[in-house]
C-alpha cells in the first residue's frame, strides 16, 4: 500500500514537471505554469477572495446531496419492495435521467430564479438516480436463503426490510452515495455556470470573461480538492459504518 502511495506521488510530480515544461513553450493565456496557478491560488486564499464562493458552492452541494440522497433512498426502498410501483415508475425515472441536466438548467433557473434554490434542485436531481438505482438493486437481490430463514422465523415485512435487506444492501447503497457525492459537485458547478453571481462555477465564468486563465485553473483546483475531500469523507464514514456493523 505504501509503495502504491509513493508511486502515486511520483506520478503527480512527473505530471507537474511535464506541465511546467509545456507551459514554458506556450502563452500564459493558453496554459499557465503550475507555479503561476499555485501563486494565484495562495494569494486568493490569503486575501479571502475565494471564501464566499467556496462556502456558497459547498452549501449547494450539501443541501442538494442531502435532498437527492434522501429521495433516492426512500424511492429505491419503495420501488424495491413494491413490484407494482417499480414497474409503474421505473420507465419514467429512466426517461427523466436520459435528459441532460445541463439542458434543463435554464428551465430550473426560470422556475426557481438565479438564487441558490435552482442549483440545489439541479444537484438533488443529479444525486437522486445513482442512490435510487443502487438501493433498488440492493433490496431486490437479497440472499434468497436468508429471506427464507426470516420467513420461517415469522419475521414481518418491516423486520425483514430493516434487519436484513437494508443492512445486507448497505455496501451497494454506500457505493451509490460515493458516486452521488462526486455528481453533486458537478451539479452545483454546472448550475452556477448557467446562472449565478457567486460560487466556484460562477467564478470560472467570470475568469473566462476576464481572460484570466491562472484564476480559472486555480478555481478548478479548488473544485477538485472540494470533491476529493467530500469523497474521502464519505469513504471514511463508510469504513467506520462497516467496522461498527462487523462488531
Amino acid at each position: 500500500m505504501k509503495k502504491i502511495s509513493i508511486y502515486s506521488w511520483l506520478l503527480f510530480i512527473l505530471i507537474l514537471l511535464c506541465w511546467e515544461m509545456l507551459a514554458k513553450q506556450m502563452s500564459e493565456l493558453v496554459l499557465p505554469a503550475p507555479s503561476v496557478v499555485v501563486t494565484t491560488l495562495l494569494e486568493g486564499l490569503r486575501s479571502g477572495y475565494y471564501t464566499p464562493h467556496i462556502l456558497r458552492t459547498s452549501l449547494e452541494i450539501v443541501l442538494g446531496l442531502f435532498i437527492g440522497s434522501l429521495l433516492g433512498i426512500f424511492t429505491g426502498i419503495w420501488m424495491g419492495e413494491v413490484e407494482f410501483i417499480r414497474k409503474l415508475l421505473f420507465p419514467y425515472v429512466i426517461a427523466s435521467q436520459a435528459v441532460p441536466k445541463l439542458a434543463l438548467a435554464p428551465l430550473f433557473i426560470l422556475w426557481f430564479g438565479f438564487g441558490m434554490t435552482s442549483k440545489v434542485v439541479i444537484t438533488a436531481l443529479i444525486c437522486f438516480f445513482p442512490l435510487m438505482e443502487n438501493t433498488v438493486t440492493a433490496i431486490q437481490y437479497t440472499d434468497p436463503k436468508k429471506l427464507e430463514l426470516f420467513r420461517v422465523l415469522g419475521a414481518s415485512r418491516w423486520q425483514t426490510l430493516f434487519k436484513l435487506k437494508i443492512p445486507a444492501g448497505l455496501p451497494s447503497i454506500m457505493a451509490g452515495f460515493r458516486v452521488a457525492v462526486v455528481l453533486a459537485v458537478v451539479g452545483a458547478v454546472v448550475g452556477e455556470f448557467i446562472g449565478g453571481s457567486e460560487g466556484l462555477g460562477a467564478l470560472i465564468i467570470a475568469s473566462q470573461g476576464m481572460m484570466d486563465t491562472p484564476l480559472m485553473f486555480s478555481v478548478l483546483i479548488l473544485i477538485t480538492i472540494l470533491g476529493t475531500f467530500l469523497y474521502q469523507l464519505i469513504y471514511f464514514i463508510e469504513r467506520r459504518l462497516f467496522q461498527y456493523k462487523n462488531h
